[in-house]
């Protein structure tokens, strides 16, 4: 990304091409490339840098000791994460960052504010409140996921997901991030108990889906 793509992104955002340029050097930016299914951030670790997506997309998940896996958010192009645990630098993650696809991550050593004073930078400024507005952002998507999985039957979880999804769109006919075992493991159901109940939904008219595209019927 230019440095005016990347004012366009949440961290960055309202910033000049040259504050950008100043905070990337402050922060000692550096890319990586990523592959699919890669563990950009393992739980157990500590970091001090936080990821900018690029291009491509991330899964933050948890993964226990069982292989069992929970998908808590979906992070595109343009979003970050690992925020919290880059700042806080010594609080151990108990969240996996994957790869959801072939991706290139932008780090920024996000801790190093800490250091940097905000006289003479309007740029530390602006970034600080763009991080809480990220982190206030995060806060509802987490509420929202508690709201998917508070219904005990699979159908309530899914139409929960569902309707969620096209009121943020606002729109009864959109796509997805998930896969079908991704949208298993964000919703805490088995994949066959999930694509079972999608089936009974389409049957009775309820909704219309291809793979990540869903049209909400009723």
């Amino acid at each position: 990304m230019t440095r005016e793509e990347l004012g366009e992104t949440a961290i960055f955002r309202g910033m000049t091409d040259d504050e950008v340029g100043c905070a990337l050097e402050a922060l000692r930016a550096e890319e990586r490339r990523c592959p699919k299914g890669a563990v950009i951030l393992r739980a157990g670790e500590t970091t001090e840098r936080m990821g900018l997506v690029l291009s491509g997309s991330v899964t933050v998940e948890t993964n226990d000791l069982w292989g069992n896996r929970t998908i808590l958010s979906h992070v595109g192009a343009g979003g970050s994460f690992a925020e919290t645990y880059a700042l806080l630098r010594d609080e151990v993650l108990l969240v996996d960052a994957v790869a959801n696809e072939d991706c290139l991550i932008l780090f920024l050593r996000i801790a190093a504010l800490r250091a940097v004073s905000p006289e003479g930078r309007p740029w530390v400024t602006k970034l600080i409140a763009n991080l809480l507005t990220v982190s206030a952002h995060k806060n509802l998507a987490l509420s929202g996921r508690s709201f998917h999985t508070a219904p005990k039957s699979a159908r309530g979880r899914i139409m929960a997901y569902l309707n969620t999804v096209s009121l943020q769109q606002q729109n009864k006919e959109f796509d997805v991030p998930f896969d079908r075992q991704q949208m298993a493991d964000y919703l805490n159901l088995d994949r066959s108990a999930l694509s079972k109940e999608l089936g009974k939904m389409r049957d009775e008219g309820i909704i219309a889906f291809r793979k990540s595209h869903f049209v909400i019927r009723g």
